[in-house]
């Protein structure tokens, strides 16, 4: 971390037991670069906070009183999906938990250097979030000018035990999630650890296009494109699915309009 910029984590505490997160409060506030937005005591509670506050860091216990953490995380868009490190006394969930792409897993009763480690992680990951924005944002610039590498056929998910071989052409459409990209294909989807800008890069320009900083969608997938009161679309796709488009990405809309994609 000496060479970078070291980011303030917004972070929320949930947690069901009033003492335990108490104790979480005092050990953060000896760390730097770290601001508590909130301290949740139930899912329904962290789930409305995440979406409010929109957090760096969510630290989870998995046990809460009206859903578990796991279910929880269901429940949050992944374009609002924070990094997650979960706090528990239950070692069983560990496997679950990272195959749900927590970014690390602290067993109660934990010390400060334990949460140390764990912090820096995730102000490591939100740096490279950030520089990942900024290169999504130089490819835009530079789309025209990129050599011309051969595009992805097949992208090989690992989840949950399983190795997925999943085809460019199954892709539907795919979202930022942090720093994943969520592949959806029919009535599955899959989290993959890369940035939506990197991914980009790699497909095939005539088949998929970018039409929202945290969306790319397969062109064959596209019904129609509808004009909204602010001049730009939304995308419905063929399964009923609307998105949006933004201004940012107009270009590559026009060329899809214009039946040049």
């Amino acid at each position: 971390m000496s060479n970078m910029i070291v980011p303030i984590l917004r972070t929320i505490i949930a947690d069901d037991e009033a003492l335990a997160r108490k104790k979480l409060r005092v050990l953060l506030s000896a760390e730097a670069g770290v601001h508590v937005v909130a301290e949740c005591d139930s899912g329904k509670q962290t789930l409305q906070s995440v979406l409010a506050h929109r957090p760096d860091l969510l630290l989870l216990d998995i046990q809460l009183p009206d859903m578990d953490g796991f279910q929880l995380l269901d429940q949050i868009p992944a374009e609002q999906l924070p990094l997650v490190v979960f706090t528990t006394a239950y070692d069983q969930y560990a496997i679950r938990a990272f195959e749900s792409q927590a970014l690390d897993y602290l067993l109660k009763p934990f010390n400060q250097e334990r949460l140390h480690r764990a912090l820096e992680r995730a102000k490591t990951e939100l740096v490279k979030s950030h520089e990942e924005s900024v290169k999504a944002r130089l490819l835009d610039l530079l789309r025209g000018t990129r050599p011309n590498a051969k595009p992805l056929n097949r992208l090989v998910i690992r989840t949950a035990g399983r190795v997925v071989f999943l085809d460019m052409q199954e892709i539907d459409w795919i979202e930022a999630a942090a720093n994943y990209v969520k592949l959806h294909a029919g009535k599955d989807s899959f989290l993959l650890r890369e940035g939506i800008g990197r991914l980009e890069a790699k497909l095939d320009s005539d088949r998929f296009v970018r039409i929202h900083r945290s969306f790319i969608v397969n062109t064959s997938r596209i019904r129609e494109l509808q004009p909204c009161d602010s001049g730009e679309y939304i995308a419905v796709l063929k399964d009923g699915k609307e998105l949006s488009c933004s201004r940012g990405c107009r270009a590559q809309l026009q060329k899809l309009i214009d039946g040049s994609l």
